[in-house]
């Protein structure tokens, strides 16, 4: 082995390499608060190993980004540990780059002659955020999509030249394919390669300058090796364990529904361009996309000069420690704003229940050539959330909300549907107090009808006992999906009740029998029945002239009866929730 050592020795000189990079003095001894630099370089080579075994199953194209990410995350064994680690670790690496950040100011690292070395450490921070801006877009996923719709917007705002700059980022005037591969070449190649040079030259000049210290301190210089080493090593390890926490924790990186520009999404970035984002709620565009930051840039730029005095050097501290106040602050209200918005919550939930749902349709039914995004569009379930709320929320609710969980002003002026038909929804609605409610008919004209006035307030105490086996018989005519059959013998003893006890076909048409001047309730609350009455409600089977502002759907083409149809199997799908 040592006649190898000393041959490769003499063809490459690697003991005197090896030397050089491990023999280094450090003044007054290893500290812990030298380990932020090697946990950087750690983490970034971390990114490069777990993103190039990302790339080998990744394919950057509008129709094929989402499905390959998807194949990673679902089908390859650990795949979404992978992406869990490499998602995690780019977020570490914005909090070392920070911690290093200030250690560096506060000890006065980046005075004369360390000005170049300061200037390059600026410039990994950029770099490494534009790595993340580049890199969350990746996914093709509906948070990537707009994230990055909302940030090279921004870059339209450079004077004179922004908009060419936005053509060039994004390849053209809409996001699709040539956006994809434009930020896939950054984010795996141009970006890293300038990483690397950064990197090179910022170890370089660290080396060439040697360790800087804030204080004379008593303690023996040491060598890197093994002193300062080991406390990098542990530090590294901790960063490790904490990002594999993280991804064990939230199973690894999120993934949400495919990237669909005709469907909205509470577009947010990242936590760390949060606080961007809230200045521009309170700045225009043009002074929070490019004054600020040039001002602030010049003013980091010329910090090296500036902290030659101690007073200088005690504003660039301040100044450094106002900045991460801002941004801490901007982004507490950040998110203060979004927890408190109830549209915002509901919207990240239709995102999440859209997440899954599409993974649910890709695992049972494939991804057709035409790619994931079609799965949404073409399934039932949520079309016919989306009809709901576009259609019926005006006037119903489904669960208090439009049907796709966001909130509605106005109170409803038609009866609560979730549920609909339901033994329970039915029992309700027999009970006076609940049938005038905004809950059922408070909001039309039925609150002062014949069924409210004259039978439902009428019924003694014996009749309104007898109420919830009627609404048992009802609800057995609606065959829902997720409610038993009753037994002949049993529909038969209900039947009684309604025909003779309660005397209901006085105004009810039931199996042809009834005097017909009330809606025919023969299936009520079947798929049938449900279907006929939203083509028609001023049917005479229904209300007729009776009817309350409630619109002929069918009749007037208003929807197509495929839209009809699955409207109508969404609203039978499930119980009311509770």
């Amino acid at each position: 082995m040592n006649r190898f050592l000393d041959w490769l020795d003499d063809r490459s000189g690697i003991r005197g390499i090896v030397k050089e990079a491990l023999y280094e003095k450090v003044p007054g001894g290893a500290r812990w608060r030298y380990v932020w630099g090697s946990c950087l370089t750690f983490a970034f080579f971390t990114q490069v190993v777990t993103g190039t075994l990302l790339w080998m199953s990744y394919s950057p194209s509008a129709q094929t980004a989402w499905e390959s990410v998807y194949f990673i995350q679902y089908q390859v064994w650990g795949g979404w540990f992978l992406r869990g680690v490499h998602h995690y670790m780019a977020q570490a690496m914005i909090v070392l780059l920070v911690l290093h950040l200030m250690q560096v100011m506060i000890d006065g690292a980046y005075k004369a002659p360390r000005e170049l070395n300061f200037w390059f450490g600026i410039a990994l921070l950029g770099v490494t955020l534009a790595l993340s801006l580049t890199g969350y877009l990746l996914p093709w996923d509906q948070k990537g999509f707009w994230a990055t719709a909302v940030a090279t917007n921004l870059i339209a705002e450079v004077p004179f030249i922004g908009p060419i700059l936005q053509k060039i980022v994004v390849g053209g005037v809409e996001y699709g394919h040539q956006t994809i591969t434009r930020f896939f070449a950054l984010h795996a190649g141009i970006l890293p390669a300038a990483l690397i040079g950064l990197v090179v030259a910022h170890i370089y000049l660290f080396r060439k300058h040697g360790i800087h210290v804030k204080e004379p301190r008593p303690k023996k210089d040491s060598y890197f090796w093994p002193d300062q080493i080991l406390k990098d090593g542990v530090a590294c390890l901790a960063v490790m364990l904490a990002v594999i926490i993280l991804t064990l924790y939230f199973k690894g990186a999120p993934l949400g529904p495919p990237a669909d520009p005709s469907n909205e999404f509470p577009a947010r970035p990242e936590w760390y361009f949060l606080f961007l984002f809230q200045l521009l709620k309170y700045v225009p565009a043009f002074w929070g996309a490019v004054i600020i930051p040039l001002v602030l840039g010049l003013l980091i730029f010329i910090q090296p000069f500036l902290g030659a005095s101690r007073k200088g050097h005690q504003f660039n501290i301040g100044f450094w420690w106002c900045l991460l106040a801002g941004a801490a602050g901007l982004t507490f209200l950040a998110f203060s704003e979004d927890r408190s918005n109830i549209n915002h919550g509901a919207a990240v939930k239709e995102a999440e229940w859209q997440a899954n749902r599409v993974v649910q349709i890709a695992q049972e039914e494939g991804i057709p050539p035409a790619g994931a995004v079609t799965l949404l569009r073409k399934d039932h379930e949520n079309r016919g959330r989306r009809i709901f709320a576009a259609h019926c929320a005006s006037c119903h609710r489904y669960n208090g909300h439009d049907g796709r969980g966001y909130s509605v002003e106005e109170d409803p002026s038609a009866p609560e549907l979730a549920g609909f038909a339901s033994q329970e929804w039915l029992t309700k609605l027999l009970n006076y107090e609940h049938y005038t409610s905004l809950e059922y008919f408070g909001g039309t004209a039925f609150k002062d009808g014949t069924m409210a006035k004259k039978v439902l307030q009428k019924f003694d105490e014996e009749e309104q006992e007898l109420l919830p086996q009627v609404a048992i018989l009802l609800s057995d005519l609606a065959e829902l999906p997720y409610q038993e059959s009753l037994t002949e013998e049993r529909r038969e003893s209900l039947m009684d009740i309604f025909y003779d006890d309660l005397a209901c076909i006085d105004c009810h048409d039931i199996d042809s029998e009834g005097e017909g001047s009330a809606p025919d309730l023969t299936g009520y609350g079947s798929k049938k029945w449900m279907t006929d009455f939203i083509i028609n409600p001023e049917h005479e089977r229904f209300y007729g002239k009776k009817n309350d502002r409630m619109p002929a759907f069918g009749r007037d083409n208003k929807l197509t009866p495929e839209e009809i149809e699955i409207v109508v199997d969404w609203i039978r799908l499930r119980p009311a929730e509770k």
